[in-house]
């Protein structure tokens, strides 16, 4: 509980601003595939939401002990990009429950930063946040490492138990109680597996699963 309304909320991107993850998962099982490394949409979604694509990379190519093929990144993100330009939208509620959060807001995605900002533009969310959007690149560990929440926090000169985290991934969850921030973890995704709830209760966060229940559960932080 707060003894007054918290100083900053943060909220991630992908999966808790725009329904972005059952396209990029989607192309990324795709493309991995293709390069050798089997992978279904809902393995990419398991094992893969969450963490920045370098992250990824690393894992994807430990497993496979070689190298992607050369513009595999280049490759991914055009691809990706193109279909965000063609299907991507707002997860149901949030430009409601963003016009109703009075609280400083931010963005603390592990995305690139030209992605947030195209995700935002394409959804019609970025006047909520102006420049106030931060990125896993900018730091040097992503999630589950409380670095760029830390980083979010020092950028608005906040305490970060000041400060409320809106996420809808493990790695997510981790980072930000990592950081002692709490966080509040969005279970209604049409990604998510059966049972997320309980997986992002086990690891700390209170589940929700309505954006418009959003306001509501931040102001009952601070009554």
């Amino acid at each position: 509980m707060f003894p007054m309304k918290p100083a900053l909320i943060i909220f991630d991107c992908d999966g808790v601003l725009v329904n972005s993850e059952p396209i990029a998962n989607r192309i990324l099982a795709e493309t991995l595939t293709r390069e050798g490394y089997p992978c279904t949409f809902a393995e990419s979604v398991l094992r893969f939401v969450g963490l920045d694509l370098p992250a990824i990379i690393h894992q994807v190519e430990r497993e496979l002990g070689q190298k992607l093929s050369n513009g595999f990144y280049e490759r991914l993100r055009a691809d990706t990009d193109a279909a965000f330009c063609k299907h991507l939208k707002p997860v149901p509620g949030i430009n409601a429950a963003l016009d109703r959060i009075l609280s400083p807001k931010c963005v603390a995605s592990s995305g690139p930063p030209e992605k947030i900002k195209l995700s935002l533009d394409l959804t019609g969310l970025r006047h909520h946040f102006g420049e106030a959007l931060f990125s896993a690149h900018q730091v040097p560990r992503g999630k589950p490492h409380p670095d760029l929440f830390l980083h979010a926090a020092h950028h608005f000169n906040v305490h970060p138990g000041e400060c409320v985290v809106i996420e809808d991934s493990l790695p997510g969850v981790v980072g930000a109680n990592a950081a002692g921030m709490t966080v509040l973890g969005y279970a209604g995704g049409d990604h998510v597996p059966p049972g997320h709830a309980e997986c992002l209760s086990q690891v700390g966060a209170d589940s929700f699963f309505t954006m418009d229940m959003l306001p509501c559960l931040l102001e009952k932080l601070f009554e």
